[in-house]
C-alpha cells in the first residue's frame, strides 16, 4: 500500500527484490542488493521532494485534455511491458534521403511485402553452420504511424552526426562483426559475451521487451535482453561518483514527461560492440523523456559524446503494448544469456580450427 512517507530505501529493496528474486532466486537476489548504493536520507524529504515535482491533474487528463492513466499520487503511470519495435530504422536510407515520410501507400507496400516474407527461412551459405531459425526471432511488422522514414528526428537529415573518429569505429564495428578475427573472447562483442549492448532502449531481432516499475521515489526499467535493470531514482538526489556499464540515471517529472538523465558511464569503448554509437564512454551523455499516452509512451532520447559526435542527436517513437504493433505477447522471462553462451566456445574453438585448416592447406601446397 502506498503510504505519503514511503522510505526510499525500502522502495529500492522492493524494486531489486521484485526483479530479481522471482527469476533467478533468492540467493542471487541477496547478491543483487549488495551492488547497488544505498543512500540515507529521510522519507519526509524524500517524499516532499518528489511529491513537489509531480505533476497532479484532475481526472487523469493531461494540461490538453488528453485521458491518460495515473497513478494513486497524481504521476503519470508508466508500469507495465512495453516494446518499441518497428520496421523504421534508426536512421534514413540514402534513398529515402530527401523523404522525410512514406505515403500511405508506399508504408502499406512495405509492411506488406514484411509481412509475407519476414518469417521465411532463409538458406544458409557454404561454410555457414547456421544460426536462430525465424522461431526464434520477433521481427517487426508496422511502420511508425506517421511513415517516418527514420526514427532520428534531428537532425533533420535524420542521420547520426559522426566525427571522423566516430565514422572510424562505427565502420569498423560494421566490417568485423560475424567475420573477426577472434583471437580472444575479447574479440566478441560486449552483447556476444552477455555484458550488454548498452543504451539508450533500442530493439533488436528478439527480447525486444522493457517492463516498467514505478512508484513515489524510483522508476526500475527491466530490459529483457540481457535481463538489465536500471534503478532510477526520483528524489533529486546528486549522481554517484562509481562510473556503471550502464551509467548512473537519476529523474524527475516536467509536467506530464519523466525526464532520465544518465551520466557517469564507464570507459568500455575499448571493448567491441554490436553497434559502436552505443558504446559506454565516459564522455557520454544521456537525456531520456518518457511522455504518457493514451495506449503508448512517447519515448524520446538525445545522445551527447564529442569524441563520437558532432552535435547532440535526437530520436523519438512509441513505446507500445505488445498486442498494439503485432509482436508476441507475453510476460518477460528470464534471459540466461551466460548460462546459455554456447557460441562464444563454438565462435574461438571454430577460429582455431580454421587456422589449423588453413595452415594445412598451405603445408600441402608447397
Amino acid at each position: 500500500m502506498e503510504t505519503s512517507a514511503r522510505n526510499p530505501l525500502s522502495e529500492k529493496f522492493f524494486f531489486v527484490a521484485h526483479l530479481f528474486a522471482g527469476r533467478v532466486g533468492g540467493a542471487l537476489a541477496l547478491a543483487a542488493l549488495a551492488v547497488f548504493p544505498v543512500h540515507a536520507q529521510t522519507s519526509a524529504r524524500s517524499s516532499a521532494r518528489t511529491t513537489a515535482a509531480s505533476p497532479r491533474k484532475a481526472s487523469g487528463t493531461t494540461a490538453k485534455g488528453t485521458m491518460i492513466p495515473r497513478t494513486p499520487w497524481g504521476t503519470p503511470d508508466l508500469n507495465g511491458v512495453w516494446n518499441g519495435n518497428t520496421m523504421t530504422p534508426l536512421e534514413r536510407p540514402d534513398k529515402y534521403a530527401n523523404k522525410p515520410f512514406l505515403t500511405e501507400q508506399e508504408a502499406a507496400a512495405l509492411e506488406k511485402a514484411q509481412r509475407d516474407t519476414a518469417l521465411l527461412e532463409n538458406k544458409a551459405t557454404p561454410g555457414d553452420p547456421g544460426t536462430y531459425n525465424q522461431s526464434w526471432t520477433d521481427p517487426a511488422f508496422k511502420l511508425l504511424p506517421d511513415r517516418r522514414t527514420s526514427l532520428i528526428v534531428d537532425p533533420p537529415d535524420g542521420r547520426i552526426p559522426f566525427t571522423p573518429e566516430g565514422q572510424r569505429v562505427e565502420a569498423r564495428s560494421i566490417a568485423r562483426y560475424g567475420k573477426g578475427p577472434y583471437n580472444s573472447y575479447l574479440d566478441l562483442d560486449t552483447g556476444e559475451r552477455c555484458i550488454t549492448d548498452g543504451l539508450p532502449i533500442y530493439f533488436g531481432g528478439y527480447n525486444n521487451n522493457y517492463q516498467i516499475f514505478q512508484t513515489r521515489n524510483y522508476v526500475a526499467i527491466l530490459h529483457e535482453y540481457f535481463h538489465e535493470a536500471r534503478i532510477i531514482p526520483l528524489d533529486g538526489r546528486p549522481h554517484d561518483s562509481m562510473p556503471q556499464w550502464l551509467g548512473d540515471g537519476r529523474g524527475h517529472w516536467e509536467g506530464d514527461t519523466l525526464v532520465v538523465e544518465t551520466t557517469k558511464f564507464a570507459d568500455k569503448g575499448q571493448y567491441e560492440w554490436a553497434a559502436a554509437w552505443r558504446a559506454a564512454r565516459s564522455t557520454t551523455h544521456l537525456i531520456e523523456r518518457f511522455t504518457r499516452k493514451a495506449n503508448s509512451i512517447e519515448y524520446q532520447f538525445t545522445w551527447e559524446d564529442p569524441t563520437m559526435f558532432t552535435r547532440p542527436w535526437t530520436a523519438r517513437w512509441p513505446l507500445s503494448r505488445q498486442g498494439d504493433i503485432g509482436v508476441t505477447r507475453g510476460p518477460i522471462y528470464e534471459y540466461s544469456c551466460h548460462e546459455g553462451n554456447y557460441a562464444m566456445e563454438g565462435v574461438l574453438s571454430g577460429a582455431r580450427a580454421k587456422e589449423r585448416k588453413d595452415t594445412a592447406t598451405k603445408g600441402s601446397s608447397r
